[in-house]
């Protein structure tokens, strides 16, 4: 079920303690003020009630993805009708992940596994203006005809400080909100310029060298969606169904 901020707030749904106690921590980082959040957009987005929330079981289970399935499928519908700023936060229940100890490649591989699982379970095709393979620089995950830039926190980044929180923490950021925040536009390159000063002051470390505009003839989005500590990234795009598919229609 799709949850505003005014819902979990005023308590109008009955949540779990570690929900309430995620999205409270969500809710103090989008309203830090010494060191603010470097996605200006997003804590747009939060303030004036453009965001969505979401919660899955422990994301290992195939019934974390058949929810998933269905919040990404209902806010595909709705999502236009939030603002601007629009985004579906996810909040994962990682206690488990947590008590195992799982590191940061065992949560890069989570966080591929799980969008392969959900686009088994797309019940749309592909759309036809976003390419099939990954390695293109127009190449965005897409679901249910929607493509979305994919974000990932995880509760044991140490260094990038915005890639950090105390749960799983998925996001989907429609494809249609970078409209007017690209690089083709005055507003879009002065954002970027504060994103990215912002960024260097929350992480206290470079902006991984991945972070590139989309479309950029050597941008790939994949390469965005986890980042590690470092500036190391995967050799190849773990997102293999479509690509597999693609390779085997080619002549």
């Amino acid at each position: 079920m799709l949850y505003t901020k005014e819902d979990i707030e005023n308590h109008v749904i009955d949540l779990n303690l570690w929900q309430y106690e995620v999205y409270e921590q969500f809710s103090s980082m989008m309203n830090q003020r010494e060191t603010p959040y470097p996605c200006v957009p997003g804590i747009q987005g939060f303030m004036k009630n453009m965001l969505r929330f979401g919660f899955l079981d422990d994301p290992r289970t195939d019934n974390s993805t058949d929810q998933l399935a269905r919040l990404l499928k209902d806010y595909g519908e709705v999502s236009r009708d939030t603002g601007n700023y629009a985004s579906l936060v996810i909040f994962c229940d990682t206690r488990a992940l947590l008590d195992e100890q799982t590191t940061i490649d065992g949560y890069e591989e989570l966080f591929w596994t799980i969008l392969n699982e959900i686009h088994k379970k797309d019940p749309a095709p592909w759309p036809e203006d976003i390419p099939r393979d990954p390695e293109d620089p127009a190449w965005e995950f897409c679901f249910n005809g929607e493509p979305y830039f994919a974000f990932c926190a995880t509760p044991v980044h140490e260094i990038r400080n915005s890639r950090r929180f105390p749960c799983l923490l998925l996001a989907f950021q429609p494809r249609w909100v970078f409209e007017e925040i690209n690089d083709s536009t005055p507003f879009g390159r002065k954002i970027k310029k504060v994103i990215r000063k912002r960024l260097v002051e929350y992480d206290g470390v470079p902006s991984h060298p991945a972070l590139k505009w989309y479309g950029q003839k050597d941008n790939h989005e994949w390469k965005q969606y986890f980042l590690k500590d470092d500036e190391s990234t995967l050799p190849q795009c773990p997102f293999t169904a479509l690509k597999k598919k693609w390779k085997s229609l080619r002549p």
